[in-house]
């Protein structure tokens, strides 16, 4: 039987007026989301619901990587999906960042990330209050220096195997501190715990415990005795400020990122962040 052409109108209009933000754009997965200045890719869990708000972790990839590969992590894909949160992996350029003291200067990260989340908000939905930048070894040195830039832009940062470059900033800009959960290993070589020289000297990267040292002072805690907690093979120390957070974990592996940590991170970030219940004080 053939419907009529006004029934089929009104069934199209409908299913239209239900599609909600995250299914209006076409790029998604392995299709990156195109801004004026570099790419994104996202990956969206299976129910995303419509009367929450919508949290995103944002990651950064290490030198000379690139994002398409993290959007084809199936970890990163499963924590995601299990946190009930979108994965976004966000493109270098040239598979590098420009953050403060680094050797290139390709775009103004700050300005591109603050318009990936008013993108991501646009496109699908996602409260930029309820974001966490993550990034491994050069991405993590990007995540420190946006937090140091201004703690706001994200609602939290897990940065893994980057820190500071030296030298380490006197003070952040940032007029707030950040809630930042840090992972490192004690016999990474890459970026070793105190740093090491590149390019003949001309840079070096800077020190893991002097990093989170420049934090405590600005929140006024560098007299304060840390909370220690384990999780797997991390040993924790951290620090409650007002209306900030501060956690170094360190293991003693060498150069290496999982997606447990950011898992980890997120599920902290959460609780200290009162966007979910308290969760043990020891996690393993």
């Amino acid at each position: 039987m053939r419907l009529p052409a006004i029934f089929l109108f009104a069934l199209t209009a409908l299913s239209l007026s239900t599609v909600g933000p995250a299914q209006s754009s076409e790029c998604r997965d392995e299709v990156p989301c195109q801004l004026e200045k570099g790419e994104y890719y996202i990956h969206l869990p299976p129910e995303f619901a419509a009367d929450q708000p919508r949290g995103a972790i944002l990651f950064l990839h290490g030198y000379r990587g690139k994002a398409l590969n993290e959007i084809r992590n199936k970890r990163f894909k499963a924590i995601a999906d299990e946190l009930g949160v979108a994965f976004v992996a966000v493109n270098g350029v040239k598979g590098t960042w420009s953050f403060p003291s680094s050797p290139r200067d390709y775009r103004n990260e700050f300005a591109f990330f603050d318009k990936v989340l008013t993108d991501l908000g646009n496109r699908f939905g996602i409260d930029r209050t309820r974001t966490m930048l993550s990034g491994f070894s050069s991405g993590g040195f990007m995540t420190w220096y946006t937090a140091c830039h201004d703690a706001r832009l994200f609602g939290g940062y897990a940065p893994i195997a980057g820190a500071f470059w030296k030298p380490e900033p006197i003070t952040c800009t940032s007029p707030k501190i950040p809630y930042l959960f840090h992972v490192h290993g004690t016999s990474d070589k890459v970026v070793p715990m105190d740093g090491r020289p590149l390019g003949g000297g001309r840079w070096h990267q800077g020190d893991v415990i002097e990093s989170m040292n420049v934090w405590l002072k600005q929140a006024d805690l560098e007299s304060t005795l840390p909370h220690k907690s384990t999780f797997q093979n991390l040993a924790c120390e951290s620090w409650t400020a007002n209306d900030g957070f501060l956690e170094l974990c360190l293991h003693g592996g060498g150069h290496s990122v999982k997606a447990d940590w950011i898992k980890r991170a997120w599920l902290r970030l959460s609780e200290a962040r009162g966007w979910s219940k308290p969760i043990d004080e020891t996690d393993n």
